[in-house]
């Protein structure tokens, strides 16, 4: 009995953050009360407090039932047997592609970035995108410093400034293209971008990551950029 009422709150914990994304989507998070969520999971307003102690701590939730490689792998590249760029771009590759497939994910992104707004309830909400913000980009300038040593180059700007520049660049291609779907391709864009960012800091460009993995370094170093002299 004990593990059946345990399955069963953690079935309305789910509905109650399934209803929350679909509402801050359409509505947006301020618009969006509790009570509503609470109406179209089926629950009460006692059982959204029961598993939330408040709209960004439900908010919260749901960012963490569904996490982009960007936050979580971007540390992988920083491990001394790895190729630190390579392994970057892998990662943001993942992102972007999971972003394009992933009906949940864009959905959680969209609110995430374009249905929140920061006042005074949602401080939490705030103070955790920054903390991963700050992770990611410390992640990026380790592993930039680490491929300006194996490289043996003095990269163009400070890393810290490249590191920052680099998630903006990534995060910035998120935003624009939840905007327009449809106005250009992420993954395609997101390799170009990205490739020509670290070639304008000095590092040789890596190797792109395809869809079924089998292009080299080499090769991918061979296509040029759009615009490139041919």
């Amino acid at each position: 009995m004990a593990r059946r009422t345990k399955e069963e709150a953690l079935a309305t914990r789910h509905r109650l953050i399934d209803a929350a994304e679909l509402l801050f989507q359409a509505h947006g998070v301020s618009r969006t009360s509790l009570q509503q969520i609470a109406e179209k999971a089926g629950a009460t307003r006692g059982a959204v407090y029961w598993h939330f102690k408040n709209k960004a701590d439900l908010f919260n939730a749901m960012m963490e039932r569904v996490t982009l490689p960007l936050e979580t792998a971007a540390h992988e590249a920083g491990k001394a047997d790895l190729d630190p760029l390579g392994q970057i771009e892998q990662v943001m590759v993942e992102a972007l592609r999971l972003m394009t497939k992933d009906a949940q994910v864009r959905r959680v992104f969209e609110v995430a970035t374009h249905k929140v707004e920061y006042t005074d309830e949602m401080q939490s909400v705030q103070q955790r995108h920054l903390d991963v913000r700050n992770v990611c980009i410390q992640d990026f300038e380790r592993a930039m410093r680490l491929a300006a040593r194996r490289e043996r180059i003095q990269p163009t700007i400070p890393t810290a400034s490249a590191a920052l520049g680099m998630h903006a660049l990534v995060s910035g291609l998120i935003q624009e293209w939840l905007l327009d779907p449809d106005a250009f391709d992420l993954v395609a864009a997101g390799r170009q971008t990205f490739g020509a960012y670290l070639m304008g800091l000095g590092f040789p460009r890596p190797a792109a990551v395809p869809a079924d993995g089998s292009a080299t370094r080499q090769e991918v170093a061979k296509v040029p950029l759009p615009g490139a002299p041919r």
